[in-house]
């Protein structure tokens, strides 16, 4: 193949390679593509396969070329290359209590995540057609002021597409929406007078009832829920 074709086979997935980029990779040494007797680059299926990862490597995990042209000597000596550890944000780890629920601490973690809108399609892997049709039935919305969204709207989002492969479609999740909303309202109304204390700890126990009763809230939603499939 021509440089020309191997552009049109990589440009699907890698909308932004260039003729100049992919012979940049070639001054660097990672791709060795045959030359013609006239001097035209003929690339062949690996060639094309290395070009792949590098830039793989270089858009999902911002590896250097260094250490991606390590990666390509291992894999020419016939070794693996070495596990990537991701760089982007996942899905929190919910802490759990004995019953594989979620405990009064779950709710007291607070996370600095800051996702574009962008990074929160990618991460959660939705289309953002689909982020639209969550946010119009308010079950997701970016930080006033940044535009930025929070890791739970990242939890919110990843569950609402595991939940989409059954054909259930964010607009039938206002119901969950609704439903959380009531059982927070009343925890709040409960708090309130712990609020009110004067004492310096009547915040911080208006908190720790909040968590509490939230994760309360939860084991009895998910109680009553298995308690009413099982038709008790």
């Amino acid at each position: 193949m021509n440089i020309g074709q191997v552009l049109d086979l990589l440009r699907p997935e890698h909308p932004g390679v260039t003729i100049p980029k992919i012979r940049f990779l070639e001054d660097q040494g990672l791709i060795k593509p045959e030359r013609t007797p006239a001097g035209y680059r003929k690339f062949s299926e690996p060639d094309v396969e290395r070009l792949r990862y590098i830039l793989r490597m270089q858009r999902d995990h911002y590896l250097p070329l260094k250490v991606i042209g390590e990666h390509l000597d291992a894999i020419d000596r016939g070794f693996a290359p070495p596990p990537i550890e991701s760089v982007v944000p996942t899905v929190p780890t919910v802490a759990l209590s004995s019953d594989g629920l979620p405990s009064p601490e779950s709710f007291t973690r607070r996370s600095d995540v800051r996702l574009s809108r962008r990074e929160l399609c990618k991460i959660g892997e939705v289309s953002d057609e689909f982020l639209v049709q969550l946010e119009q039935f308010g079950l997701v919305a970016a930080r006033s002021g940044t535009g930025h969204f929070d890791a739970d709207s990242l939890v919110i989002v990843t569950t609402a597409r595991e939940m989409s492969a059954f054909g259930i479609e964010p607009r039938h999740l206002r119901a969950f929406k609704t439903a959380a909303d009531r059982e927070a309202g009343l925890v709040e109304q409960v708090v309130e007078p712990l609020r009110r204390g004067r004492d310096a700890s009547a915040q911080a126990r208006a908190d720790e009832a909040v968590s509490e009763l939230a994760a309360l809230s939860v084991r009895l939603h998910a109680t009553l829920m298995k308690a009413r499939l099982r038709g008790s």
